[in-house]
Protein backbone atom coordinates (compact mmCIF):
# COMPACT_ATOMS: atom_id res chain seq x y z
CA UNK A 1 0.00 0.00 0.00
CA UNK A 2 2.97 2.31 0.58
CA UNK A 3 3.49 2.25 -3.19
CA UNK A 4 0.26 4.25 -3.59
CA UNK A 5 0.79 6.69 -0.73
CA UNK A 6 1.70 9.61 -3.01
CA UNK A 7 -1.65 9.18 -4.81
CA UNK A 8 -3.68 8.61 -1.64
CA UNK A 9 -2.14 11.70 -0.04
CA UNK A 10 -3.82 13.76 -2.80
CA UNK A 11 -7.21 12.31 -1.93
CA UNK A 12 -9.26 14.50 0.38
CA UNK A 13 -10.44 11.39 2.22
CA UNK A 14 -6.93 10.76 3.57
CA UNK A 15 -5.92 14.34 4.31
CA UNK A 16 -3.78 14.53 7.43
CA UNK A 17 -3.35 10.74 7.73
CA UNK A 18 0.28 9.61 7.76
CA UNK A 19 1.88 6.78 5.84
CA UNK A 20 2.58 4.90 9.08
CA UNK A 21 -1.20 4.50 9.59
CA UNK A 22 -1.94 3.43 6.05
CA UNK A 23 -1.68 -0.36 6.36
CA UNK A 24 -3.66 -0.48 9.61
CA UNK A 25 -6.30 1.75 8.08
CA UNK A 26 -6.71 -0.40 4.98
CA UNK A 27 -7.24 -3.49 7.10
CA UNK A 28 -9.74 -1.67 9.28
CA UNK A 29 -11.72 -0.52 6.22
CA UNK A 30 -11.69 -3.85 4.41
CA UNK A 31 -9.89 -2.22 1.50
CA UNK A 32 -8.88 -3.97 -1.69
CA UNK A 33 -7.18 -2.90 -4.91
CA UNK A 34 -8.70 -3.95 -8.22
CA UNK A 35 -7.50 -3.53 -11.81
CA UNK A 36 -10.07 -2.43 -14.40
CA UNK A 37 -9.56 -2.55 -18.16
CA UNK A 38 -10.53 0.38 -20.39
CA UNK A 39 -14.28 0.41 -20.95
CA UNK A 40 -14.98 -2.05 -18.14
CA UNK A 41 -17.17 -1.17 -15.14
CA UNK A 42 -16.05 -0.57 -11.58
CA UNK A 43 -19.71 -0.33 -10.52
CA UNK A 44 -22.87 -0.78 -12.52
CA UNK A 45 -26.20 0.92 -11.91
CA UNK A 46 -28.19 -1.37 -9.61
CA UNK A 47 -25.14 -2.74 -7.78
CA UNK A 48 -25.26 -2.53 -3.96
CA UNK A 49 -24.34 0.99 -2.78
CA UNK A 50 -21.76 -0.12 -0.23
CA UNK A 51 -18.32 0.83 -1.47
CA UNK A 52 -16.25 3.98 -1.71
CA UNK A 53 -13.60 4.04 -4.43
CA UNK A 54 -10.38 5.97 -4.99
CA UNK A 55 -8.68 6.12 -8.39
CA UNK A 56 -5.05 4.98 -7.98
CA UNK A 57 -4.04 5.05 -11.65
CA UNK A 58 -5.70 5.63 -15.01
CA UNK A 59 -9.08 7.34 -14.85
CA UNK A 60 -12.80 6.65 -14.54
CA UNK A 61 -16.04 8.39 -15.41
CA UNK A 62 -19.33 8.37 -13.53
CA UNK A 63 -22.25 8.02 -15.93
CA UNK A 64 -26.03 7.75 -15.86
CA UNK A 65 -28.21 6.34 -18.62
CA UNK A 66 -31.81 7.39 -19.11
CA UNK A 67 -34.71 5.09 -20.05
CA UNK A 68 -33.78 5.30 -23.75
CA UNK A 69 -30.10 4.61 -23.20
CA UNK A 70 -28.88 8.18 -23.62
CA UNK A 71 -25.76 8.61 -21.52
CA UNK A 72 -24.81 11.59 -19.38
CA UNK A 73 -21.31 11.88 -17.93
CA UNK A 74 -21.67 13.20 -14.38
CA UNK A 75 -17.99 13.43 -13.52
CA UNK A 76 -14.53 12.56 -14.84
CA UNK A 77 -12.09 11.33 -12.20
CA UNK A 78 -8.30 11.15 -12.09
CA UNK A 79 -5.80 9.49 -9.71
CA UNK A 80 -6.46 10.73 -6.17
CA UNK A 81 -10.19 11.34 -6.79
CA UNK A 82 -12.82 9.40 -4.84
CA UNK A 83 -16.29 8.24 -5.86
CA UNK A 84 -19.36 6.44 -4.55
CA UNK A 85 -19.36 8.03 -1.09
CA UNK A 86 -22.47 10.19 -1.62
CA UNK A 87 -24.63 7.19 -2.51
CA UNK A 88 -23.25 4.99 0.27
CA UNK A 89 -23.64 7.72 2.91
CA UNK A 90 -27.18 8.47 1.73
CA UNK A 91 -28.20 4.95 2.69
CA UNK A 92 -29.24 3.95 -0.83
CA UNK A 93 -29.56 0.23 -1.37
CA UNK A 94 -28.48 0.35 -5.02
CA UNK A 95 -26.16 2.49 -7.11
CA UNK A 96 -28.11 4.98 -9.30
CA UNK A 97 -25.07 5.45 -11.57
CA UNK A 98 -22.34 3.40 -13.24
CA UNK A 99 -18.59 3.94 -13.07
CA UNK A 100 -16.42 2.93 -16.04
CA UNK A 101 -12.67 2.99 -16.60
CA UNK A 102 -11.70 5.35 -19.43
CA UNK A 103 -8.26 3.73 -19.62
CA UNK A 104 -6.40 0.91 -17.88
CA UNK A 105 -6.93 1.74 -14.21
CA UNK A 106 -6.34 0.62 -10.65
CA UNK A 107 -8.97 1.43 -8.06
CA UNK A 108 -9.00 1.18 -4.27
CA UNK A 109 -12.36 0.02 -2.90
CA UNK A 110 -13.40 0.41 0.76
CA UNK A 111 -16.52 -0.50 2.69
CA UNK A 112 -18.35 2.76 3.48
CA UNK A 113 -20.05 1.31 6.55
CA UNK A 114 -16.63 0.65 8.08
CA UNK A 115 -15.65 4.26 7.42
CA UNK A 116 -18.75 5.61 9.15
CA UNK A 117 -18.62 3.23 12.12
CA UNK A 118 -15.89 3.55 14.74
CA UNK A 119 -14.16 0.20 15.04
CA UNK A 120 -13.50 -1.76 18.24
CA UNK A 121 -9.80 -0.86 18.02
CA UNK A 122 -10.68 2.86 18.37
CA UNK A 123 -8.16 3.75 15.65
CA UNK A 124 -7.02 7.32 16.20
CA UNK A 125 -7.32 8.12 12.49
CA UNK A 126 -10.98 7.11 12.24
CA UNK A 127 -12.57 10.36 13.43
CA UNK A 128 -10.31 12.28 11.01
CA UNK A 129 -11.43 9.97 8.22
CA UNK A 130 -15.09 10.77 8.92
CA UNK A 131 -14.33 14.50 9.01
CA UNK A 132 -12.52 14.21 5.67
CA UNK A 133 -15.45 12.27 4.22
CA UNK A 134 -17.88 15.06 5.10
CA UNK A 135 -15.56 17.69 3.64
CA UNK A 136 -15.16 15.62 0.48
CA UNK A 137 -18.94 15.40 0.06
CA UNK A 138 -19.12 19.19 0.29
CA UNK A 139 -16.46 19.47 -2.43
CA UNK A 140 -18.42 17.06 -4.64
CA UNK A 141 -21.44 19.32 -4.22
CA UNK A 142 -19.36 22.27 -5.43
CA UNK A 143 -18.20 20.23 -8.44
CA UNK A 144 -21.82 19.43 -9.27
CA UNK A 145 -22.63 23.15 -9.09
CA UNK A 146 -19.80 23.76 -11.57
CA UNK A 147 -21.27 21.21 -13.98
CA UNK A 148 -24.67 22.89 -13.69
CA UNK A 149 -22.98 26.17 -14.65
CA UNK A 150 -21.65 24.60 -17.85
CA UNK A 151 -25.00 23.00 -18.66
CA UNK A 152 -26.85 26.29 -18.09
CA UNK A 153 -24.94 28.06 -20.86
CA UNK A 154 -27.25 28.69 -23.80
CA UNK A 155 -25.15 27.47 -26.70
CA UNK A 156 -22.71 24.63 -27.38
CA UNK A 157 -20.01 27.23 -27.98
CA UNK A 158 -20.57 28.89 -24.61
CA UNK A 159 -20.65 25.56 -22.77
CA UNK A 160 -17.39 24.56 -24.43
CA UNK A 161 -15.59 27.86 -23.84
CA UNK A 162 -16.71 28.09 -20.23
CA UNK A 163 -15.34 24.60 -19.58
CA UNK A 164 -12.06 25.26 -21.41
CA UNK A 165 -11.48 28.58 -19.65
CA UNK A 166 -12.02 26.85 -16.30
CA UNK A 167 -9.51 24.15 -17.26
CA UNK A 168 -6.93 26.79 -18.18
CA UNK A 169 -7.49 28.55 -14.86
CA UNK A 170 -7.29 25.32 -12.84
CA UNK A 171 -4.10 24.19 -14.59
CA UNK A 172 -2.56 27.66 -14.54
CA UNK A 173 -1.73 27.71 -18.21
CA UNK A 174 -3.28 28.60 -21.57
CA UNK A 175 -1.90 25.24 -22.77
CA UNK A 176 -3.41 22.20 -21.09
CA UNK A 177 -4.71 18.66 -21.53
CA UNK A 178 -8.29 17.90 -20.53
CA UNK A 179 -8.90 14.68 -18.55
CA UNK A 180 -11.11 13.02 -21.17
CA UNK A 181 -11.59 12.33 -24.87
CA UNK A 182 -13.88 14.30 -27.16
CA UNK A 183 -16.89 11.99 -26.81
CA UNK A 184 -16.66 12.04 -23.02
CA UNK A 185 -16.40 15.84 -23.07
CA UNK A 186 -19.51 16.09 -25.23
CA UNK A 187 -21.40 13.77 -22.88
CA UNK A 188 -20.22 15.75 -19.85
CA UNK A 189 -21.36 19.06 -21.35
CA UNK A 190 -24.63 17.57 -22.57
CA UNK A 191 -24.06 18.39 -26.25
CA UNK A 192 -23.83 16.44 -29.50
CA UNK A 193 -20.27 15.54 -30.42
CA UNK A 194 -20.75 16.64 -34.05
CA UNK A 195 -22.02 20.05 -32.92
CA UNK A 196 -19.13 20.39 -30.48
CA UNK A 197 -16.60 19.41 -33.15
CA UNK A 198 -18.10 21.99 -35.49
CA UNK A 199 -17.73 24.71 -32.84
CA UNK A 200 -14.14 23.67 -32.16
CA UNK A 201 -13.44 23.97 -35.87
CA UNK A 202 -14.92 27.48 -35.96
CA UNK A 203 -12.96 28.56 -32.87
CA UNK A 204 -9.75 27.18 -34.35
CA UNK A 205 -10.38 28.93 -37.68
CA UNK A 206 -11.06 32.20 -35.81
CA UNK A 207 -7.72 31.87 -34.03
CA UNK A 208 -9.22 31.55 -30.57
CA UNK A 209 -7.65 28.18 -29.85
CA UNK A 210 -5.50 25.35 -31.13
CA UNK A 211 -6.35 21.75 -30.35
CA UNK A 212 -5.45 18.17 -31.11
CA UNK A 213 -7.25 15.39 -29.29
CA UNK A 214 -7.30 16.25 -25.60
CA UNK A 215 -4.65 18.99 -25.96
CA UNK A 216 -5.74 22.62 -26.10
CA UNK A 217 -4.08 26.00 -26.31
CA UNK A 218 -6.21 29.11 -25.78
CA UNK A 219 -5.01 32.12 -27.71
CA UNK A 220 -5.31 35.65 -26.28
CA UNK A 221 -8.27 36.61 -28.43
CA UNK A 222 -11.26 38.48 -27.04
CA UNK A 223 -14.19 36.16 -26.48
CA UNK A 224 -17.35 36.96 -28.45
CA UNK A 225 -20.85 35.59 -27.97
Amino acid sequence: MEHYFSVLSRCSLFHGIGQEDLNDMMGCLGAKITSVSKGEPVFLEGDPAQMVGVVLSGGVQVVQDDYYGNRSVLSILQPGDSFGEAFSCAGLEHMPVSVFAVRESEVLLMNCRRILTLCSHTCHFHSLLIQNLLQGLAQKNLAFTQKVRYMSQKTTKDKLLTYLLDQAKQQGSAEFVIPCDRQTLADYLGVERTAMSAELGKLKKAGQLDTKGSWFHLNPVERHS
